[in-house]
């Protein structure tokens, strides 16, 4: 390829080799072409021009055609063979009269022809054409090849585009696929490899799977007590155990939070399953070190077999999680396998929890009373308020079937705040109306929920204003489990409520922590001693050391003691012989609503019920 030149080419740097075995013929077209400004080469024969060529490639040859040993047209054929020389323009010289075969001339790559005698305008004007023309190609190669660098350089571009793009792509589906402070793949993930395994199922009908749900129990203590960064670091950590104990093509994700879920492929019944949750059981018995610190994990465990009875995969999560959550129920830190019944329970569960915020826009509960009884007086001196619910389907549900529920939805804190205006203000209008009963007192439960509620002690200010009932017949019914949940919170709240003449009972005394040391720190006011205790009393010669201990402890701690659920007169005997202050039960009078009270005539005049 010889190099490139422009149209614009000045001629002085223009190189033209003129072939003639005739001297004169050489001497004239060099006079005429340097007058013309061109450099000029002179070769007498074939052999002189080709080599001279070689050397250094001319930018137009004129070739005369009748030369001894080598013709024009052989010598053209030549140079047309060889890489350097192959693009040079020749233009033949052609005797006046000579036979030219135009035909074989450009056949063998000639150009152009000029013929002799000489016409120096003809010739110059030949020359210009061919070097214009060759400056042209010259041209559209420099621009074909500039064409060719930007599209290749464009293709370059686009194809690292398109790496990138699918690089980019490829992340955003591994991000979308996995977790991203584990790097375990993700719920979605999950449910791809699982819809692989159901596919398996509806192929082979005997074909079965696991999968297992994981949630560690309690893990929102160790982010509240030890911050979110060793909780992260626990998280990844707990992958590496688990992973050490599965088989050879399980599949372990996280799910979110701290769930995870294994999937156990091609098994037969659930005794593999259980033995690898065993063995992870086994495994987290070893403390993991964060941070320089052991930290001791309980992880509850939900087993679902997987079958050709399954259509859908968000049934299998749902089952696993079902088992799970029924494992956590029981106690913690074990494994549950689903069955059916866990399924219609929790379809009950929803059902109930929906018909349990309807009946809160509807107000279909009612409030119930059970008569406080003065022990030492056989006179009432209040009541204890009970919740019923009065279903317009199901008809009254008792509390221990909607207050769990009540109590996990944190639908508790409206209910509760509903049954304490009630109570008030029946009260109150039962000391109007009823003068000989203008003490009457009123016992309230409190919740868990209620207890930890930052405006607890605003709805009471607002409640005890709305009804006018004088603080001091108010009596909040706490269990031991809430106070001590938060006893820092349980001691101002306490203190603001004796602040306000408002009486506390620790509920169910002796069924909770029974922590002697909050009776002491705790402005407290009454015990209640819990039924189960108050069941066991079979004779008054047969003394009972724990409600004997309860009631001494009471009054060597200046409160009162209330005994619940008396049935019988030996079970009233024997309490009264303790000295008990209060007491209800059926042995009395069941829990009735306010129109059944008054009805009965309880409140007519002050009598004992001895």
């Amino acid at each position: 390829m010889i190099p490139v030149k422009t149209i614009e080419t000045s001629l002085s740097t223009t190189n033209i080799l003129i072939v003639d075995d005739k001297v004169e013929n050489l001497d004239l077209l060099a006079q005429i072409l340097r007058e013309q400004s061109y450099k000029v080469r002179l070769a007498t024969n074939a052999k002189i021009a080709l080599k001279s060529a070689k050397i250094a490639s001319p930018d137009l040859i004129l070739l005369d055609i009748n030369m001894p040993e080598m013709n024009g047209y052989e010598l053209c054929r030549l140079l047309k063979k060889e890489e350097k020389t192959q693009d040079i323009p020749v233009i033949f010289l052609s005797a006046s009269g000579q036979t030219f075969n135009k035909v074989e001339a450009f056949a063998v790559g000639g150009v152009d022809y000029i013929t002799k005698p000489f016409d120096i305008s003809e010739v110059v004007i030949r020359i210009e054409n061919q070097l214009k023309l060759k400056a042209a190609q010259a041209k559209i190669i420099e621009l074909n090849t500039n064409l060719e660098q930007k599209i290749q350089q464009r293709t370059a571009q686009l194809k690292a585009e398109i790496e990138r793009r699918e690089r980019a792509q490829a992340e955003i589906l591994r991000i979308a696929l996995h977790d991203t402070l584990t790097n375990l793949p993700n719920r979605n993930c999950f449910r791809q490899r699982l819809e692989l395994e159901m596919a398996t199922t509806n192929q082979d009908p005997d074909y079965q799977f696991a999968v297992i749900s994981l949630d560690c129990d309690n893990f929102k203590i160790i982010n509240d007590s030890l911050g979110h960064n060793v909780g992260d670091r626990l998280l990844q950590a707990i992958p590496t155990r688990i992973k050490s104990c599965l088989p050879d093509g399980s599949f372990l994700a996280r799910l979110g939070g701290d769930k995870f879920i294994i999937l156990l492929p091609n098994l037969q019944g659930l005794k593999i399953p259980i033995l690898i949750v065993e063995t992870i059981q086994q495994k987290l018995k070893s403390p993991f070190r964060v941070n320089e610190r052991e930290i001791y994990l309980n992880i509850s465990f939900g087993i679902v077999l997987g079958t050709s009875e399954y259509s859908q995969a968000e049934n299998i999560l749902r089952d696993a999680n079902l088992a799970m959550y029924q494992a956590k129920a029981l106690g913690k830190r074990q494994y549950q396998v689903y069955n059916n019944h866990m399924y219609q329970h929790a379809i009950e569960r929803l059902q109930l929890e929906t018909d349990l915020r309807k009946a809160l826009v509807n107000q279909e509960f009612i409030v119930y009373y059970q008569p406080i009884v003065n022990l030492r007086t056989g006179y009432i001196s209040g009541f204890e308020s009970l919740v019923r619910w009065q279903h317009p389907e199901k008809g009254i549900i008792p509390p221990n079937k909607f207050i769990p529920v009540a109590e996990e939805t944190g639908l508790i804190i409206p209910l509760g705040c509903w049954i304490l205006k009630e109570a008030c203000q029946q009260v109150f209008n039962w000391q109007a109306k009823y003068p000989e009963f203008n003490s009457l007192t009123i016992n309230v439960n409190v919740a868990v929920q209620q207890f930890s509620y930052s405006d607890l002690l605003k709805d009471v200010d607002q409640i005890l204003e709305e009804t006018n009932l004088n603080s001091k017949y108010l009596r909040l019914e706490i269990t031991e489990s809430a106070i001590m949940k938060n006893s820092e919170l349980a001691l101002h709240t306490f203190e603001e409520l004796k602040a306000r003449d408002i009486k506390i009972c620790i509920d169910d005394f002796g069924t909770g922590y029974s922590s002697l040391s909050y009776l002491h720190k705790f402005p407290v006011d009454n015990l209640k001693i819990d039924r189960s205790f108050i069941n066991r009393i079979e004779s008054i010669a047969k003394r009972n050391k724990i409600i004997d201990s309860v009631i001494n402890l009471g009054h060597h701690l200046d409160l009162s003691v209330t005994a619940e659920g008396i049935e019988t007169v030996t079970q009233l005997d024997y309490v009264r012989d303790t000295d008990c202050e209060y007491g209800q039960g059926y042995y009395f009078f069941p829990p009735m609503s306010a129109q059944d009270i008054e009805s009965k005539g309880l409140l007519a005049q002050k009598k004992s019920l001895f």
